[in-house]
């Protein structure tokens, strides 16, 4: 299946289907933010927002955004502010369509955008884990940072996770080790 598919930057006639596979895959939990907030994210950093396609199908997509350590956008509105100077990379959304999961294309997706960001001189790739996926980020070099914060709205079973880009870049752990 994989052959078949194509990773690129996200454009203008890609919203429609990310926002129905946004909303598939985060309305029953409550976690959708909904189109603008997408948006508002993805315009912060087009180099490193990417599409799925699969023939003449979005099969999934992946938001990331220049945001300080232990910092992420708040899901209740949009981003207005940019963090340009950070050397910290967000990965705010990452999304397969259900049909497409299972073959791989979340890490190939991941992957992408981790050899991106190093191009790019980015020094570390953070998330906010929701809805139980800690294992997939664990299985993909992130580690929890245990007492960093993030608004609410998250979910209960939110974790945030970070992963250094570089040999000898900090150790992950205690948030008070990265100043």
């Amino acid at each position: 299946m994989s052959a078949d598919i194509r990773i690129r930057h996200i454009s203008a006639r890609d919203w429609p289907d990310i926002r129905g596979l946004e909303t598939s895959a985060y309305q029953a939990s409550g976690l959708s933010e909904g189109e603008d907030a997408l948006r508002s994210r993805a315009a912060l950093s087009p180099l490193t927002c990417f599409v799925l396609d699969a023939g003449r199908r979005t099969a999934g997509y992946l938001i990331a955004l220049p945001y300080p350590l232990f910092g992420c956008p708040d899901l209740t509105r949009p981003e207005s502010v940019g963090h340009r100077d950070s050397r910290n990379l967000h990965l705010h959304d990452l999304v397969v369509a259900k049909d497409f999961r299972r073959h791989g294309l979340a890490t190939r997706l991941v992957r992408h955008l981790t050899l991106r960001a190093v191009s790019l001189s980015y020094e570390r790739i953070s998330l906010v884990a929701v809805a139980g996926s800690g294992g997939f980020w664990s299985a993909n070099g992130y580690q929890a940072c245990p007492g960093a914060g993030f608004p609410a709205g998250y979910g209960e079973d939110a974790v945030y996770m970070s992963r250094a880009l570089r040999p000898g870049g900090h150790a992950i752990g205690n948030p008070s080790t990265f100043r």
